[in-house]
């Protein structure tokens, strides 16, 4: 694959939405990351607890509203516009609710429109609440509970100190007990079964910047408290080539306990991300659940970069990184219509009980993110 080919594949890129000029960023990163290494630690996840799988029923879902030009820079139009548009096609289904700064809450409002609720009582940097929000659990009795991961900005990347206290924020006002994890991380960096079974990316976990120090059977411990788990499925990960230090909710997704799907590269692509995926559907592909279940994997096409829309180098076209809400599954399209046309066609196959929404997020995939990205569930107790 040529470098242009490679760099429109590097998804998320270190220089996406200019977060290394973020104002305040270095004084901000200071305290939050003294602040992050206090919450680390300080419980362990009541074993009774665990997050379900993201099929089940939810009561709502939670975003956010991004109204910082530092981090989008001075147009905002365009990634505001996705946000809301995400957030009305799941309206359709099951409630929203939007957290925005005071300052652009009446904003939020009149493009979400009456069928979101916009709240401005829990502040936000950005719009990613997949990582910033809590990991809501259930214990099958009708008990909720919530789980931060202590964000840390993804390893002090980004100015962070509103949503280092957004999990914690949305569990009281969801009137849901809340600890914190014994690790630092983000909900993109873990996928789990709601049966006891995990994957993520070392890149992203067992990493310096978010766990300095920690082993991976350290880690493996704290994601199995936090997610009411028992066994971690690893991959290797890409280091460093993007903010996230290569999220899996990207590639690789739990369609039930013991099935899941990967997003597969075109032929053609041999860049890290490609042969990452490819890696990520081998060690699926040959692992077994916490229950000693085989993995059974299907496949979800990807497009090919040289035909979609978008030429920024930073775009993330991941089908993959969808969002489960009730009786649908809020996806991409990205222009290439014939990998568009087959990714609908393959969820639709995965998912036959549920609407299948495409939408055109171009704004926030330069940003290098999707829409599980931007969505949290909170799910029915």
């Amino acid at each position: 694959m040529n470098d242009h080919i490679a760099g429109r594949h590097a998804r998320r890129g270190l220089n996406r939405r200019g977060f290394l000029a973020a104002a305040g960023l270095t004084a901000t990163v200071a305290a939050v990351a003294t602040t992050t290494q206090g919450w680390a630690g300080s419980a362990k996840a009541a074993g009774t607890f665990k997050a379900p799988a993201e099929d089940v029923r939810h009561t709502r879902t939670w975003m956010a509203w991004p109204d910082r030009t530092a981090i989008w820079g001075s147009d905002l139009s365009g990634v505001q516009a996705n946000i809301a548009l995400i957030a009305r096609t799941i309206a359709k289904y099951e409630p929203v609710v939007m957290c925005a700064n005071s300052v652009s809450a009446s904003k939020a409002r009149s493009m979400c429109g009456s069928t979101v609720t916009v709240i401005s009582s829990i502040p936000v940097d950005d719009c990613w609440m997949r990582d910033t929000g809590p990991v809501f659990r259930t214990d099958g009795s009708g008990g909720l509970d919530a789980v931060g991961l202590g964000f840390n900005g993804w390893g002090n990347k980004q100015t962070h100190a509103k949503d280092a206290l957004v999990a914690e924020r949305i569990a009281a006002y969801a009137g849901a007990p809340f600890t914190y994890a014994d690790l630092v991380g983000e909900g993109g960096a873990i996928e789990q079964d709601g049966n006891g079974t995990l994957i993520a990316t070392r890149s992203s976990l067992v990493n310096r910047n978010r766990n300095p120090g920690m082993s991976q059977s350290a880690l493996e411990t704290a994601m199995c408290d936090a997610y009411g788990a028992t066994e971690v499925i690893w991959f290797d990960g890409v280091k460093g080539q993007d903010i996230t230090d290569d999220h899996v909710d990207a590639t690789s997704r739990f369609l039930a306990a013991g099935k899941a799907l990967v997003q597969m590269p075109i032929a053609s692509d041999n860049d890290a991300f490609a042969k990452d995926a490819r890696q990520q559907y081998q060690i699926l592909s040959t692992s077994k659940t916490a229950n000693g279940t085989a993995m059974n994997v299907a496949k979800l096409q990807g497009p090919d970069y040289d035909k979609i829309r978008s030429t920024n180098q930073n775009f993330l076209a991941s089908y993959a990184n969808y969002y489960l809400c009730n009786g649908a599954v809020i996806s991409a399209h990205f222009g290439d219509t014939t990998a568009d046309q087959a990714a609908k066609a393959t969820l639709a196959r995965l998912y036959p009980d549920r609407a299948i929404e495409q939408l055109n997020i171009d704004s926030l995939g330069t940003g290098g993110g999707g829409i599980h990205c931007v969505t949290q569930q909170q799910p029915a107790a």
